[in-house]
């Protein structure tokens, strides 16, 4: 079988390389700002996994090892464009300026997402597997009716692609020419299937089925994964319909916190994707062409580590929500049977204030 195409200009060791078809001119301001992303996302979800672990969060969705393929696609993203993750795009979030606090509330428990979606152009957490590419199509559809020159990106797992949903929104968004791209983070493991228990062809070839391009890209490789993610987008804006993206990458954490990975999974096997890490190669890149030196590295691990100390002190400074508020913002008019269920509950509550 030939060896399959993979989009790729920066390598393991931070070798700029050359690709056929994409290319990107990058300055070193920006490219030391994409190494400060890598970072700062990486620390977020370390400190998110801490506090977890500590009893501070219910639950966490790490992203370790996948920092690249959503620091490369949502800084990729313009103003106006419209992002569907979900629930481990952290480092989307945070390119597209959602407030970490107001993201790990609802792993706290305390909202119900923490963030105006329309704010940021960034839709709230998915927990449905795969619900959220239909919305996005539905969404890009929309904003074609409306004559609209915004794109919108979908964000799903390799897991993901084998739900109803994917397959269904891949339809409708072939059939209308709808301005969504569907990026697609194959991190090997749907928890613990494999990704050869999901497909018998690589991924990005399923678009063709459908009717649209599909490529493969390095998922570890910052710089790739922005060029393909631009001219994506740029495709759908010009009105040539959706692209499916395969960021080739691992998932080098667990599931979630509730995952023992190494009941399924070869600690081999994660030490030749540690060899493939999504920031050392951009560090190493900046190092050897002499773009950056220790002292840049050392003001970032130190921006990195103020934001993890002051999002652990405001977490764990945050104040329980009132039970009640549980029944706001759940439908957006006057809802009858919800009136009468938030009553019933004030009293149950009410019931218990005497006791001893």
């Amino acid at each position: 079988m030939a060896q399959e195409r993979l989009v790729q200009l920066l390598t393991p060791e931070g070798e700029r390389v050359e690709d056929p078809e994409y290319s990107i001119e990058i300055s070193t301001e920006e490219l030391k700002a994409l190494y400060r992303d890598l970072v700062m996302v990486r620390r977020f979800d370390v400190e998110a996994t801490a506090l977890q672990r500590q009893g501070e969060l219910g639950l966490w969705a790490q992203s370790l090892g996948q920092e690249a393929a959503q620091v490369g696609s949502g800084r990729a993203l313009e103003q106006g464009d419209y992002a569907f993750p979900t629930y481990r795009e952290h480092g989307v979030a945070w390119c597209k300026g959602v407030d970490p606090v107001q993201l790990l509330g609802m792993f706290r428990g305390v909202n119900h997402g923490g963030w105006d979606p329309n704010e940021n152009g960034f839709q709230l957490y998915t927990i449905v597997i795969g619900a959220q590419t239909l919305h996005a199509t539905g969404y890009a559809m929309g904003l074609m009716r409306d004559k609209s020159d915004r794109a919108v990106i979908a964000y799903f797992g390799d897991g993901a692609s084998s739900q109803g949903d994917v397959n269904e929104a891949f339809v409708f968004a072939s059939v209308f020419q709808a301005p969504v791209v569907f990026f697609c983070q194959n991190n090997q493991w749907a928890i613990s299937q494999p990704i050869e228990g999901q497909t018998r062809v690589p991924l990005y070839r399923r678009a063709s089925g459908f009717g649209f391009p599909g490529i493969r890209v390095d998922g570890n490789d910052v710089l790739a994964v922005l060029a393909v993610t631009r001219e994506a987008l740029a495709k759908v804006r010009r009105g040539e319909g959706p692209t499916f993206i395969e960021a080739f990458t691992y998932r080098m954490g667990a599931h979630t916190t509730s995952d023992d990975p190494s009941r399924y999974r070869l600690a081999s096997d994660l030490e030749v994707w540690k060899l493939k890490d999504p920031i050392e190669r951009v560090k190493v890149h900046l190092a050897r062409t002499g773009q950056a030196d220790s002292v840049f590295f050392a003001e970032v691990n130190a921006q990195a580590e103020e934001m993890a100390a002051t999002l652990r002190a405001k977490i764990i400074g945050m104040p329980d929500p009132d039970p009640d508020e549980m029944f706001a913002h759940v439908y957006a008019e006057p809802h009858a049977p919800l009136a009468r269920e938030r009553e019933e509950f004030k009293n149950y509550l009410a019931s218990f204030v005497d006791q001893p």
